[in-house]
């Protein structure tokens, strides 16, 4: 069996930030790794969006020194398809590993018989594991599957054998089934059953949400480690508030509502000098979902997020921060906070 990634080395229990389209992008992902994520998933991206050279594609696995470790995830059902657009990464970017996507439960993905379509295909799902597995011997393969297509068949266990034995260096296990999409609860109970069973790292995901669900998986759980998703979308600063409660028994105390708008446009920055670089600041349509994700739970969100939507320059959303800031920011020695 190979070395333990290093992430895993020495009993750590990494915190990962959970790959998500549209959202985990190279802001993003800065953001959470500031706040404390130890690691870091691209946003999926097709394999043969990458062979083809398409910008859309290969700027989604743009990232920086300062986000490793850093893992490129792809989907694909062919196994030749995937070999090749990994090893075009490796070469291209030498990211940290590159994962494998087998939990999409997305119709344009299970379409091309990808993402958790092959949850219903374990012979292709090896397959695939296969032959990227032995396309990159210098780098580690990992792969991130759901429980299952539907509750009559929960495949996770069998599964993560299968990827053991071709060769996968770690599995992150959300404890849904296809059909479930995002509702209902996560099953830790089959998260558990494989964490128990492969020699593999498990990284457990599903409503991973607050320090109390961490402290009890890693005094409980077989699991090393655990990946945050929907948690962190708008609220990067969750990684710290989780490690800090950790470390000292007390939680930080959380960002003010000027902070929170100062994150929009730090994240902003990010990507029009980053990934995005060139993009014109009088058309920020684009970025609308983006902003409204960094708004969540704000007050007054609900009349906030129309106003959002409503918007075409970066001008117009200063404009609008500078009001909605009149109305809730805490004035502090005269002054707005």
């Amino acid at each position: 069996m190979p070395e333990t990634l290093p992430w895993f080395a020495g009993g750590a229990f990494p915190l990962y930030l959970a790959p998500m389209a549209r959202y985990t992008d190279f802001g993003f992902r800065q953001l959470c790794k500031e706040q404390g994520a130890d690691v870091m998933v691209t946003e999926f991206v097709q394999a043969d969006g990458l062979l083809r050279g398409g910008h859309q594609a290969w700027r989604a696995v743009d990232f920086s020194e300062g986000q490793r470790p850093m893992g490129v995830q792809l989907f694909g059902s062919t196994p030749a398809t995937m070999a090749e657009a990994a090893r075009l990464v490796w070469e291209r970017h030498r990211p940290d590993f590159i994962d494998i996507n087998y939990g999409c439960p997305a119709c344009r993905v299970i379409d091309q018989n990808a993402g958790s379509s092959l949850l219903r295909d374990l012979d292709r799902l090896g397959e695939v594991a296969e032959a990227v597995v032995k396309a990159l011997p210098e780098c580690p393969v990992t792969a991130k599957i759901r429980i299952g297509w539907d509750e009559q068949n929960i495949v996770a266990l069998e599964v993560g054998r299968i990827l053991t034995e071709v060769g996968i260096r770690a599995l992150a296990v959300h404890g849904r089934t296809k059909e479930q999409g995002y509702g209902g609860q996560a099953d830790w109970g089959v998260i558990e059953q494989v964490a128990r069973a492969l020699s593999i790292p498990v990284i457990g995901n599903g409503d991973v949400r607050d320090w109390h669900f961490v402290a009890r998986m890693r005094r409980e759980s077989a699991v090393s480690g655990l990946m945050i998703g929907r948690a962190a979308l708008g609220y990067p600063w969750i990684f710290n508030e989780i490690k800090q409660t950790l470390a000292t028994g007390e939680a930080p105390e959380a960002p003010t509502v000027r902070e929170r708008w100062a994150t929009v446009f730090r994240y902003l920055d990010l990507l029009l000098k980053g990934p995005y670089k060139g993009k014109p600041a009088d058309d920020i349509a684009w970025m609308r979902a983006k902003v409204k994700s960094l708004t969540k739970d704000m007050p007054g969100c609900r009349k906030l997020r129309p106003a959002i939507d409503r918007i075409k320059s970066l001008a117009e959303l200063r404009t609008l921060a500078d009001e909605y800031l009149a109305q809730h920011a805490e004035p502090v020695g005269g002054e707005l906070a």
